[in-house]
């Protein structure tokens, strides 16, 4: 599906349907190199380039860029750091190294030591409880709490050879600043509660959804942090940082140089364009000073498949409160992800209802999968 005229986009990475959707809305044309290609997808998208392995995105995007000569190309994630001069194109946003560094858990740790942002710190050998993070990897996945040297060894067994830094436990309340940065200077967009997968395993700290806004007492001094930290990082365009929020100190956790699973969120709840924000800031125009006020209140969560399931309906028509809608007759393995679903409100108790709505709606289809 064609835009407007006002050019042709390539959102490339691991999942594109969130930046392709608001590119859409901006206006442009929009093509997609994307591991799912959804049925939404293909709905704002006048092409949709599929591919398996990670090993293949590089190369997957070169053949689509010797094919269609595009405007603008946009990563998410996994696609951050690909340097496309072969075909004569460029990431728009930030420049693929300094997106690499910050893909590195460590680097991230010592930058924001560096400039005396708070953040857990990091536990010697033989302290324990640890938080253990693998130094590369997005969505908090792997991401393990280890009691004992035995805990870490087990995951050490499971991850061979995998680096990772070992971290204080903070508690509060998991949440991030959206921001948007022409390399020098951030401007907040938005602060946003994160909901966290819970549970057991592996993914007990992945990311299952946000609430926009989130209210709490440190929220000034929390964007305040996040756009000084976006603003030393360089980082170009929309990038956002995640923090735990405890009712008298906050910790920063992580520097992400990408567009957001947030957006949605962020989107419905501010009423902006986050794809067209990231455009204009990569030409050096930024929004406005962050004053704290939205629309309303926007809530997202992701639903995991209790089972190995093959879907069975089209679930286009449960309406525009649903997002990232397989295709009949996709596989999926019990505990991955099924799709998303959104609800909306004046306050957050009532967009949380909104959002248990549209789940009893998705879920008399789900049930019989």
């Amino acid at each position: 599906m064609a835009g407007n005229g006002r050019g042709k986009v390539l959102v490339a990475g691991f999942a594109t349907r969130h930046v392709a959707t608001s590119a859409h809305n901006a206006g442009y044309e929009v093509h997609c190199v994307d591991s799912f290609c959804d049925l939404d997808l293909a709905a704002v998208t006048a092409s949709c380039t599929r591919f398996s392995e990670l090993s293949e995105l590089q190369g997957t995007v070169e053949d689509v860029c010797r094919r269609i000569h595009f405007d603008i190309v946009a990563a998410t994630s996994c696609a951050e750091s690909l340097d496309l001069s072969s075909v004569g194109q460029k990431i728009c946003g930030s420049d693929p190294k300094v997106a690499a560094y910050f893909l590195d858990k460590k680097n991230i740790q010592d930058f924001f030591e560096k400039n005396d942002i708070p953040c857990p710190k990091i536990l010697p050998e033989g302290v324990y409880p640890a938080m253990i993070k693998p130094c590369n990897g997005a969505g908090g996945w792997r991401n393990t709490k280890a009691e004992t040297a035995e805990d870490e060894a087990r995951w050490c067994a499971m991850w061979e050879n995998e680096p990772y830094i070992r971290q204080e436990i903070v508690g509060g309340i998991p949440c991030s600043v959206s921001c948007i940065s022409d390399g020098k200077k951030a401007v907040a967009v938005s602060f946003n509660e994160q909901i966290l997968r819970g549970g057991s395993g592996e993914r007990v700290y992945g990311f299952s959804g946000a609430i926009t806004p989130m209210k709490h007492p440190l929220e000034s001094e929390i964007v305040k942090c996040a756009e000084r930290a976006v603003s030393l990082s360089g980082c170009v365009g929309s990038v956002g940082v995640d923090f735990m929020a405890a009712d008298d100190r906050f910790w920063a956790i992580e520097i992400n140089p990408r567009f957001q699973a947030t957006m949605d969120v962020v989107e419905r709840s501010r009423g902006i364009n986050l794809f067209q924000a990231h455009v204009d800031a990569s030409s050096g125009i930024l929004p406005h000073a962050y004053t704290g006020e939205y629309l309303q209140y926007a809530a997202r969560k992701v639903i995991f498949a209790p089972r190995d399931m093959t879907v069975k309906d089209d679930l286009s028509k449960c309406g525009a409160d649903i997002a990232d809608i397989p295709a009949l007759g996709t596989k999926i393995e019990e505990g991955g992800a099924v799709l998303s679903v959104y609800g909306c409100g004046a306050s957050r108790d009532e967009a949380l209802e909104s959002l248990d709505k549209t789940i009893r709606k998705v879920d008399r289809y789900i049930c019989r999968w």
